[in-house]
């Protein structure tokens, strides 16, 4: 079967394949085949395409949060670099911050920080701690100030506690500064009734003290001359000779008895060598109690008890003596002699001590009144 398409007659195979091109061209030229909406010509309608994704924009707060760099340099007041100071870099919108060392130059630096406020703590040993602040920008490289640092003050707390030899030594200073009507010695006197017990260097600094006195030597003299004048102890003889030998012994009597009744004993038996100062009650209480303390004294424990180191003290420097008197004066009754007569002059010397000689020492210290303690035992 033939058919015309224009003027020509085409074969029926001919025509087919003319038909099906015709089918496949026409949804590629015109657009889309009848109930596919959608889908694409090759020149049709372009708005059928589908879209390209969107770009990412990043938050307003995020668009130009770039990191930037923190820098400074750590030196000492003295403008000197300082090395190895351990500087930390704390955000205060709670990011993770960062920690460096200080180099050689002291210079520090915090690279890729954020931008927003942050503190920098700065530490290093014999330094005190210190902290600086500030904001970096985005983007920005900041250079802080020079920072300094300043030696860490120390508080030492310092407990300090005077111990009872201390405390006794002072008290010895004080009664070193008294002196009967300005210059004789008045060292064995204590108008501190709870004074400290001396040590027994301390009692042997006092003897030595007194001894070496100088008005100790011109009493020495004096009572010399007394004897020398009034011919006691014949057997020294007269003369210059005479003289000497009656110093020696008066001197001898005087710094054999210190050291024996107010150092050697009173260490051995723990007893204190001074009259403590009563001076309070009446004039019987007082008369009593500075008699009694002639053989009564305190112990190193502060209770009154027999004094051992004046009775002992005096028998043995009596002892001694006849070492040095003349031949004819030596024996027993010399040595009971001059222990009476030590014992006798202790009690005078208590009572003058009770009664006048405060009112003409100088040196005594301020505000001693004794305060009455309880006296020697009835």
């Amino acid at each position: 079967m033939k058919r015309l398409i224009g003027r020509a007659a085409l074969p029926e195979r001919t025509w087919g394949h003319l038909v099906l091109g015709a089918w496949l061209v026409f949804p590629l030229w015109g657009g889309p085949v009848l109930g596919q909406t959608g889908r694409p010509g090759l020149y049709g309608n372009r708005d059928t395409l589908p879209e390209a994704p969107a770009p990412k924009i990043p938050p307003a707060g995020e668009q130009d949060e770039a990191a930037g760099i923190v820098r400074g340099t750590i030196s000492d007041s003295a403008g000197t670099a300082v090395t190895g100071a351990r500087v930390k870099l704390t955000r205060e919108d709670g990011l993770p911050g960062a920690e460096t060392i200080s180099a050689e130059d002291g210079s520090f630096v915090f690279a890729g920080v954020k931008p927003g406020s942050f503190r920098l703590d700065i530490e290093l040993t014999g330094f005190a701690a210190k902290q600086v602040s500030g904001t970096l920008h985005s983007g920005e490289t900041l250079a802080l100030p020079l920072i300094t640092l300043t030696i860490q003050s120390v508080t030492t707390q310092v407990r300090v506690e005077v111990t009872e030899e201390e405390i006794a030594q002072e008290q010895i200073r004080d009664q070193e500064k008294q002196r009967v009507a300005g210059f004789i010695p008045n060292f064995y006197v204590s108008y501190v009734p709870d004074a400290v017990p001396l040590r027994p260097k301390q009692k042997f600094h006092l003897a030595y003290k007194a001894s070496l006195d100088p008005v100790t030597f011109l009493f020495a003299g004096l009572q010399a001359g007394v004897e020398q004048a009034t011919n006691q102890y014949p057997g020294y003889g007269q003369g210059a000779q005479g003289y000497a030998k009656r110093y020696g012994a008066a001197y001898g009597d005087l710094a054999i008895g210190t050291f024996v009744s107010n150092a050697i004993f009173p260490s051995l038996f723990k007893q204190d060598p001074r009259y403590f100062y009563k001076g309070t009650g009446s004039v019987g209480s007082r008369t009593s109690y500075a008699l009694k303390s002639s053989v009564f004294c305190k112990g190193d424990n502060r209770r009154w008890q027999f004094c051992y180191s004046v009775i002992l003290g005096s028998l043995v420097a009596g002892g001694i003596s006849n070492a040095y008197y003349p031949d004819s004066d030596r024996g027993a009754g010399l040595v009971f002699r001059n222990a009476a007569l030590g014992i006798a002059a202790t009690a005078g010397v208590n009572l003058l001590e009770e009664f006048v000689l405060k009112k003409i020492s100088k040196g005594v210290p301020a505000g001693a009144s004794g305060g009455g303690s309880q006296g020697p035992p009835n």
